[in-house]
Parts: structure tokens; C-alpha cells; sequence
């Protein structure tokens, strides 16, 4: 029995396996016949690449989905996506419950943490609303973009775009089967608006919609959580800043030849989208290299925890925001909305920044020595784009060689499990006993 419960994986291990064991399947669905268009030209790299960036929900491509990958293909990218989106975890413990298997407490604890689940206890009730809330908002989106698609593709095409896009947007996917890309619905707002709200609800993560949901219900019985305060003061934020930002860089660069409301929607939806959105309304190549930098700088903050977008989060910058400015005031606690953010958020929030800026540079600096002929700013662009599982690109992913593409095969794997859990995922040693407690140093310089 003991050796049974030191060989038992722990959450941050298995979380780690199933991902690359669902790349594995997705790469071998992928190899199928009928799976890409006759005369498409793709490798094995090439599949694995296009599996991790499904299952990680990234939307890198080496070639155009709609033109190189059949009917069958797109559909078994668009469940790789949904898949990776809800958590492989999330639909194991989902067809457990539907096969009428009990879930022990460890398969809860699992759970919890894919889900970022507050307490164990409830994790299974949370897993029913999260799979029905999901269900009903991509039905939504689905219904609205179709009053779009039907009309120009015709019924059975038109639902099919319309499915597989809101599916794509919620799990902020970011692949794209629509002829032509989404260029031509730059000044769409049924299209754009309704794709770039499916990011928005998708990367705010599924505590947070169903905080708000149920504090809008019941104001009284169930208050705001400071951390919903917090992901989504700081996700407007950063929506407006961004926003204004392109404008004023893009007025008459990248924007140049729309209207004032194509302009401002445009601008709206290219600020949603490096959140780990990963759709793109307007040339990315004709952004100025100010805009360039804004966007790497909205994709390494990311979407909020428990998402379907990866990142730093925006939590995480937030602390780290509130932390700085707190230390400027000279306090010793840190407060936000009138309430104390624990000491060791703060670490966590330091420790997740440090790690995933090692990944990036780390990343990056591989891309360099593998493509070193494709320029440094779209290399760090794709960098980041791959770790924060985002999916935008400045036209490098298909000129890219295998080692490049295994590169950020592996950012893309990283960013979507996490840097941390992946380094809980490596110590396998038991740490909860014997802990020796060390005298603190406050002889310390820092700054």
C-alpha cells in the first residue's frame, strides 16, 4: 500500500502527462487519412505542432486551416481545442460522473487545481455549472454569428462557421476556417464584437463569471469576491489602455482607410485579442513597432486564472502593481478594495513572473540560434505569442524549421500547463515532512 502511495502522481504530474499524452493522440488523429487536403504539404513536425497548438489552445498554424486540413480535420482541431480549453482533467472527471464511476477524493483534488477550484469539497458541483455555462455561452455565440454566416454561406456552411468559430473564440483557440481570415469583418461589429466578447468571457476564467453572475442575482447573499474585483478592474483596464494606445500609434498607419467606427473597433478587438484571443482583424505586419511592443507587452500579462488564456495573468500583475505601489506609500501590508492580500500571493505572483520571464528568454534565445535570418522583433513576438498561448504571429510560424517549431511546441505546452505546475511536476520528492526551519537574514539588499 505504501509503494502505492509514493508511485501515486501527484495533481501538478498528472495535469502535466495528460496534456502531453492528449498531444500524442492529437498529433496521431491529425497523421489519419482524410484528416489534410491531397497536396497538402505537411510533415510529422508539422502535426505535432498544429495538435500542441490545438490542445493548448494557442491557434499557431504552419499552413491555413480552412485550405490545408479537410472537414474532419478541422473538426478534430476544434475538439483538441475544446478539450484543452474546459482541461483534459475536467472532461475525464466529466465522463466519470456520466458513466456513474465515484470519484475519490485525490481525482477531486486533481480537479481542483485544474479548475482553480477554491475548495475541494465543491469541486464536482462547479464542474457541472462550468461544462453547462460553457455549453450555453458558446450556443449563444454560436446563434449570434450565424445571423452573419448563414446569410452569406448558406445554411449548412453557415452554422458550421458559426460553431466553429464561437468554439474557437470562447476557448481563445484563435484558429480560423472562414475563406479570407478575419480581415474582411474588421468593421463587422456583429462579427468582430461578438468574437471578441467570447474572448473576453473565456480568458476572465470561470470563478470570476460565476461570481459575477451570481452576485448580480442575489447582490445581498453572494458579495464580489476581491479577487473578482481585482481581474476585472485590472482586465478593463488594461482593455482601455490598450485600446487607446493603437489608436493613437494606428490612426493613420495599420487603421488608415477605415472609417471612425472601423478604426475604434478595430483597435478595440486588437486589444482583446493578444490576451490570448489570437484572432487578428487588421495586417499584423503593418503594425508600427510601437504597437508591436504593447501587444507583446498585453500578451506576457495574459488573461485571469482558471481561463482559457495563459500569461503571467492578470492577477498576478495586479499584485505585483499593488505590491510596488504599496512599498512607494511605505506600508507593510498589502491592501486592495479594503482587504489584506496574504504574504504569500505576493511571493507566488513574484515567483510565477520570474519563471515565466525565464521561459520566455530562455525560448526566445533558442529561437534565435535555430532561425537566426528571421529578425529579432518577430522572433520575440512569436516567442511570447507561443509561451503566452496566444496564436498571433508577425508571418514567421511557417517559415519557421522544425527546431523552431519544436521550440515553441514546447513554450506552447509550457505557457498552457503553467511554468509552476511544471516545476511541482518535476519534484518528486515528498516534501510535507521533515522540513527544517531556518533562522531569517534580514541583512538582505534588494533594489
Amino acid at each position: 500500500m505504501s509503494r502505492r502511495r509514493r508511485r501515486r502522481l501527484n495533481p501538478p504530474q498528472l495535469i502535466a502527462l495528460v496534456y502531453l499524452l492528449g498531444i500524442a493522440l492529437g498529433a496521431a488523429a491529425l497523421h489519419l487519412p482524410g484528416m489534410t487536403r491531397p497536396g497538402a504539404d505537411l510533415n510529422a513536425v508539422d502535426l505535432i505542432f498544429t495538435a500542441t497548438s490545438a490542445i493548448c489552445i494557442t491557434g499557431l498554424v504552419v499552413a491555413d486551416t480552412g485550405e490545408t486540413f479537410t472537414r474532419l480535420g478541422q473538426v478534430t482541431i476544434l475538439l483538441l481545442a475544446q478539450v484543452g480549453g474546459l482541461g483534459i482533467i475536467t472532461f475525464g472527471t466529466l465522463f466519470a460522473l456520466l458513466t456513474g464511476r465515484r470519484v475519490n477524493f485525490s481525482e477531486r483534488q486533481q480537479l481542483a487545481q485544474q479548475v482553480n477550484a477554491l475548495n475541494v469539497g465543491g469541486v464536482l458541483g462547479l464542474l457541472r455549472i462550468i461544462v453547462l455555462y460553457t455549453v450555453a455561452a458558446q450556443g449563444v455565440g454560436t446563434l449570434l454569428l450565424s445571423l452573419r454566416f448563414v446569410p452569406q454561406f448558406g445554411l449548412g456552411e453557415g452554422l458550421y462557421q458559426s460553431v466553429f468559430h464561437a468554439v474557437s473564440a470562447y476557448n481563445n483557440a484563435g484558429f480560423v476556417v472562414v475563406p479570407g481570415g478575419m480581415l474582411p469583418y474588421a468593421q463587422d461589429p456583429l462579427v468582430s464584437g461578438v468574437i471578441a466578447l467570447l474572448i473576453v468571457l473565456g480568458g476572465l476564467g470561470f470563478l470570476v463569471q460565476l461570481n459575477v453572475l451570481t452576485h448580480l442575482a442575489s447582490p445581498r447573499r453572494n458579495r464580489l469576491m476581491v479577487y473578482s474585483r481585482l481581474t476585472l478592474v485590472t482586465t478593463g483596464a488594461l482593455l482601455v489602455l490598450g485600446t487607446a494606445v493603437l489608436l493613437a500609434l494606428e490612426w493613420t498607419g495599420a487603421l488608415k482607410g477605415l472609417g471612425t467606427g472601423g478604426k475604434l473597433l478595430t483597435a478595440f478587438f486588437q486589444s482583446v485579442t493578444p490576451r490570448s484571443g489570437g484572432f487578428a482583424t487588421v495586417d499584423m505586419t503593418a503594425l508600427a513597432p510601437g504597437s508591436v511592443f504593447v501587444m507583446i507587452a498585453l500578451m506576457f500579462i495574459g488573461a485571469n486564472s482558471g481561463s482559457t488564456g495563459g500569461g503571467i495573468k492578470t492577477s498576478t500583475f495586479a499584485i505585483l502593481l499593488v505590491s510596488a505601489w504599496n512599498l512607494i506609500r511605505g506600508r507593510t501590508e498589502l491592501i486592495a478594495f479594503g482587504r489584506q492580500i496574504v504574504p504569500e500571493n505576493v511571493v507566488r505572483a513574484g515567483t510565477i513572473t520570474t519563471i515565466y520571464t525565464l521561459l520566455v528568454f530562455t525560448g526566445f534565445f533558442l529561437m534565435l540560434v535555430t532561425n537566426p535570418t528571421l529578425g529579432f522583433t518577430p522572433l520575440l513576438f512569436e516567442t511570447v505569442s507561443a509561451a503566452a498561448t496566444v496564436g498571433l504571429s508577425l508571418d514567421v510560424t511557417h517559415r519557421l524549421n522544425d527546431a523552431g517549431l519544436t521550440v515553441l511546441c514546447a513554450l506552447m505546452y509550457l505557457g498552457r500547463i503553467g511554468p509552476v505546475t511544471f516545476a511541482l511536476a518535476l519534484n518528486l520528492r515528498e516534501t510535507s515532512r521533515g522540513v527544517i526551519k531556518y533562522p531569517p537574514e534580514r541583512d538582505i539588499l534588494v533594489g
